[in-house]
């Protein structure tokens, strides 16, 4: 069973479809602007490259990442995409217990339960919008090998407080417990990035995929000052795990700052119409700080499937722990896409 969005390949049509811009996914939560044309470029330009091996130190890219995000080198690892570092990382931890909040991104708990982790839930309160609170604290102790977090968390959307986040991160290291931050939606908030406080049990992850819009490519990276959690994640995967071509991408991606905060303004601005347009429609829509929103629809158990024949792909949340079937995810587009979501969700709910 499909674990998340984007999956569009069960059907050849609607695989034509998406590509000649007759439909619209809303399931995955990517750029609205798309891929750079700096990007497409560069791929076009140095096709030449995807004839041979790609360098399995991403070097290049290693270099230009620890840069742009201020950190020495060695502490830049790269994957192919934010999940294959999840699983590597736990291949390399082994932790025996770890611990997922609920709802979250689902590949957590696969990962960890993958390496023979016990996987502990932390619920989290529709009541409290689905944030992190300081109750967390109590479950960090000395059992908790490794801890997951998204921030923004997904699917709701919600920051963690920073006061919050750094009191976890103190209390993983008073506690030998390996922090795992997931910042791959970071960049479309205004919250400050947790680079400058990493530490030994601190890993940060980002990736290429939402920000720049390269899920097809595969790319991301870990932050850690760990020298021998690096060594042992480079040697727990596959040599060439970063294809030429997206290593291409990722270079010409960080050239492409001002693009990006372009894209960060629409994601702004639309957020809060397309949050104000869902609750006028009786929805019940979560406050979110990411380029995505979380919204529950009463009554309505197969939105999805009556969204497709209008051309519209959203993503049910049923199969993430603490929600069910009357919620959903969508991502926030440009202001004509994000009209044409809205009036196909208005046609349903009259229809």
């Amino acid at each position: 069973m499909n674990m998340h969005g984007g999956d569009i390949y069960g059907s050849v049509d609607l695989v034509h479809k998406t590509r000649a811009g007759l439909f619209l996914d809303f399931s995955v939560n990517t750029n609205p602007l798309g891929m750079p044309d700096a990007v497409k470029d560069a791929l076009i330009a140095n096709q030449g490259d995807f004839e041979r091996y790609p360098d399995p130190y991403c070097r290049a890219l290693c270099a230009a990442i620890a840069v742009s995000e201020g950190v020495p080198e060695g502490s830049i690892r790269c994957g192919n995409g934010a999940s294959d570092i999840i699983f590597r990382l736990c291949l390399t931890k082994k932790p025996r217990q770890a611990l997922v909040c609920a709802p979250t991104f689902s590949e957590y708990e696969k990962a960890a339960s993958f390496a023979g982790a016990r996987v502990i839930h932390y619920p989290l309160c529709e009541n409290e919008c689905f944030k992190l609170t300081e109750r967390f604290l109590r479950c960090i102790d000395a059992q908790t090998d490794m801890i997951f977090l998204c921030n923004p968390n997904n699917p709701s959307g919600a920051l963690i407080d920073p006061d919050l986040l750094g009191e976890i991160a103190r209390r993983c290291r008073e506690k030998g417990t390996t922090l795992v931050l997931d910042e791959c939606f970071l960049p479309f908030t205004d919250a400050p990035s947790m680079t400058k406080e990493i530490s030994p049990n601190l890993v940060i992850i980002k990736a290429f995929t939402k920000t720049f819009s390269l899920a097809g490519l595969r790319i991301g990276y870990m932050i850690s000052s760990n020298k021998e959690l690096g060594a042992a994640y480079a040697a727990a995967g596959s040599f060439w795990s970063v294809s030429a071509p997206a290593q291409i991408a990722a270079l010409a991606a960080l050239q492409c700052s001002s693009w990006f905060e372009q894209s960060k303004s629409i994601v702004k601005r639309e957020r809060v119409f397309l949050t104000e347009q869902l609750r006028a429609l009786g929805l019940k829509v979560f406050d979110s700080d990411a380029n995505f929103l979380l919204f529950r629809a009463e009554n309505q158990h197969n939105l999805v499937e009556k969204l497709i024949p209008r051309g519209i792909l959203i993503r049910s949340c049923a199969n993430f722990k603490e929600l069910d079937h009357g919620y959903y995810r969508v991502c926030v587009k440009t202001h004509e896409r994000n009209n044409k979501l809205i009036e196909a969700i208005q046609e349903v709910l009259n229809g």
